[in-house]
C-alpha cells in the first residue's frame, strides 16, 4: 500500500466520526506544555490516534495522542492533540503522515506550536518567536525516496515555507495583545538530548534564534502538500553557551505552561481574522 492510499484509508477512519459535510479549514499542532488549547474546540470529537489506521502513537509524557475536531473561533478545525519525534524513533513519513491526513480532510492552513531554547540573548523565558524560516539539522527529510504527485510535487519550493500573510498577521495581533514576542529562525535537530555549549555557539553562529526537535518535518511536509503555514515557538529555556544552566522536561513544561493562555489567544485571533479575510 502506498502513502496516498494510506491516506485515504486514515481519513476514511477519521470520517466516521464526524457529519459528512464537516470539512476542517485549518489545521492545528500543539506543542510540548500546549495541550490546553484543546479544551476550547468546540463541539469536540476526539479520536485517539491508535484507532486511525497508520498513525504512531505519542510516547512524550506531556502530549496526549488524539485528533480534535470541531470549531475554534467559530472555524472547522482539525487538531492534533500531541505530535511525532524523530526522536521516539518513527521515520520521517510516520512524523509528517497526520499532516498529510488533515490536508486530505480540507485544510488548507496549517498553525504549528511547539517549545523551544532560545539562542538569541534578546529573547526571554516565556516570549512567543513567530517562525520566519527554518534551518533543517535533523539530517532527515520525509522528501526521500518515491514521490507521489497526488500528495505534492517532486520539488517543491521552499522559498517561503512560512506566509508571509500569517507573520504579519500574528505579528500586529501580537502588538495589540500586548503579546511579549519576536521574529526569527528556528534550527531542527534530531535530539532528544539538549545540546553542548559548542553546538549553541555553532547553532547561532549560522543565525538561529531558537532551537527545538520538532516541527521542520511538519513544515517540509505541509508546504509539498500544498500548505499555508503559521508557526510559533515559545521560548521555555535559555541556551546562552555562556551562561548555561541545566535544565529538566519539567522546567521546560511550567514554562510553557506559564506563555500557553498568550499563544492560546494569539493562535484563536490567527483563526479569526485568517478566516475573515483581514490584512496586517
Amino acid at each position: 500500500m502506498g502513502l496516498f492510499e494510506m491516506v485515504e484509508e486514515a481519513v476514511r477512519r477519521v470520517r466516521q466520526d464526524v457529519a459528512s459535510d464537516f470539512k476542517p479549514r485549518f489545521a492545528i499542532i500543539l506543542g510540548t506544555g500546549l495541550g490546553a488549547l484543546e479544551e476550547e474546540v468546540e463541539d469536540a470529537v476526539k479520536v485517539p490516534y491508535e484507532t486511525i489506521p497508520h498513525f504512531v502513537r505519542s510516547t512524550v509524557e506531556s502530549h496526549s495522542g488524539r485528533l480534535v475536531l470541531g470549531y475554534l473561533s467559530k472555524q472547522p478545525i482539525v487538531m492534533m492533540s500531541g505530535r511525532f519525534h524523530l526522536y521516539e524513533g518513527y521515520s520521517p513519513e510516520e512524523v509528517t503522515f497526520p499532516v498529510r491526513v488533515m490536508r486530505a480532510l480540507g485544510a488548507d492552513t496549517l498553525l504549528i506550536s511547539n517549545a523551544a531554547g532560545g539562542l538569541n540573548p534578546q529573547f526571554e523565558k516565556a516570549d512567543i518567536m513567530i517562525i520566519e524560516d527554518h534551518i533543517n539539522l535533523t539530517g532527515q527529510n520525509p522528501l526521500v525516496g518515491p514521490n507521489d504527485e497526488r500528495l505534492g510535487p517532486r520539488f517543491p519550493d521552499m522559498s517561503e515555507p512560512y506566509s508571509k500573510r500569517i507573520v504579519k498577521v500574528a505579528k500586529r495581533i501580537c502588538l495589540e495583545e500586548a503579546i511579549p514576542h519576536h521574529t526569527g529562525v528556528y534550527v531542527g535537530l534530531l535530539g532528544p538530548n539538549l545540546e553542548t555549549r559548542a553546538e549553541y555557539r555553532f547553532l547561532r553562529a549560522i543565525g538561529a534564534d531558537v532551537v527545538g526537535m520538532s516541527t521542520v518535518m511538519e513544515v517540509i511536509a505541509a508546504v509539498h502538500a500544498g500548505f499555508k503555514v503559521g508557526a510559533f515557538s515559545i521560548i521555555t529555556d535559555m541556551c546562552l553557551p555562556d551562561a548555561l544552566k541545566p535544565v529538566t522536561l519539567e522546567e521546560i513544561v511550567a514554562v510553557a505552561n506559564t506563555a500557553q493562555p498568550r499563544l492560546s489567544k494569539l493562535m484563536r485571533r490567527v483563526v479569526e481574522e485568517l478566516a475573515a479575510g483581514k490584512e496586517a
